[in-house]
């Protein structure tokens, strides 16, 4: 079997940390594994294995033929069977596809919003998935919206995975106390609604007790990121609110935290979730998307809804003050990741998928 994935960045995003995950798996299972940078790279390129093939095609706008010809040239002297294409990369598989008919493409739907959009904004996507093989989803809303609307019917659901990496590289040293720390791995930007989290932080006078928060994740310098900075400032939290940007060592900044926090408004299937819980995090999330059958509460972690900010507060006054409740859902998450979204477990279940008539 002979695959390549298509992404069009490598910049540190979920489908785009999904996108080398399954390049990666799949280079120790199958004969051939690629992977493809549409527009951008990124810090995920370096994580990347060297048994995989990797291509930048550069590509500048919609409709680049340059782009397209130098795609269709790799999959022909590599002989790729499948596209397993990510996000809005389904054009550009869709233009090879045109003239290489016998190519099979699998779109992976990782975009979470999706559900409370129209078909009109969505027309192009619908249109084009005429010429899908079929359709990967991760969230069960993201299969009924991709089932009633989609042309391709072959819709299913495939969960996210995550691995255990011992080799970590330590460059990013967390600032507060050390088992007092509160980490938000997200980028700067809508849906993931920051400044819920930090309202609560404040208004619960969590630095009063030592905590500190801890924001991982591409900076925009927009109208978003200010609006965070502008709070951490006008409250005097410069001391206990602490900003990073984009890090390549996430294992190791998830090492130094004690809990961590999700507040999204939106969500697909949050890869951050099974980041926290591999590295031993107490989680605080949302309970959008999939992330209530990820995170059982009060079972490995505590879920809220983003819309109640006494619900969130509570929540966060729960696990900052209560220890043996923090072991607990630690322990159990833990356990829960590794029987349910192993990597050997989920690429099993693609490898069947791929070869699905």
């Amino acid at each position: 079997m002979r695959v390549v994935q298509i992404i069009d960045s490598l910049e540190a995003g979920g489908a785009e940390r999904m996108a080398v995950n399954y390049a990666n798996a799949l280079s120790g299972k199958i004969k051939f594994s690629g992977l493809i940078a549409t527009r951008k790279q990124g810090q995920l390129v370096k994580q990347i294995n060297g048994k995989v093939s990797y291509l930048f095609l550069n590509k500048k706008k919609a409709i680049d033929i340059k782009s397209t010809f130098r795609l269709r040239k790799y999959i022909k002297s590599n002989k790729v069977e499948i596209i397993h294409a990510h996000g809005s990369s389904f054009f550009i598989a869709v233009l090879v596809k045109l003239t290489l008919p016998r190519i099979k493409i699998f779109w992976h739907d990782h975009y979470g919003t999706r559900i409370k959009e129209s078909k009109f904004k969505n027309k192009t996507l619908i249109s084009l998935s005429l010429f899908f093989y079929s359709i990967f989803v991760v969230s069960n809303q993201l299969k009924e919206w991709n089932k009633k609307n989609m042309l391709c019917k072959r819709v299913t659901f495939v969960p996210n995975f995550t691995t255990e990496k011992n080799d970590l590289e330590k460059t990013t040293n967390l600032k507060g106390i050390e088992g007092k720390r509160i980490v938000f791995l997200a980028n700067l930007k809508n849906p993931k609604n920051h400044i819920l989290i930090l309202k609560s932080f404040f208004e619960l006078g969590l630095k009063d007790s030592d905590w500190s928060l801890h924001l991982i994740g591409k900076d925009y310098f927009d109208a978003y990121s200010e609006s965070i900075k502008s709070f951490i400032k006008s409250n005097s939290l410069e001391k206990h609110i602490h900003l990073y940007g984009e890090r390549n060592d996430i294992p190791y900044v998830l090492s130094q935290g004690t809990i961590g926090v999700l507040s999204s408004t939106e969500e697909g299937f949050p890869v951050t979730l099974l980041e926290y819980g591999l590295a031993g995090l107490a989680v605080v999330t949302t309970n959008v998307g999939y992330c209530s059958e990820i995170i059982k509460n009060d079972y490995s972690g505590l879920l809220f809804n983003p819309e109640n900010e006494l619900e969130v507060k509570s929540q966060l006054l729960k696990i900052t003050g209560n220890e043996p409740l923090r072991k607990r859902v630690v322990k159990n998450l833990k356990q829960s990741i590794l029987n349910n979204y192993s990597e050997e477990e989920v690429i099993n279940k693609l490898i069947l998928l791929y070869k699905s008539n």
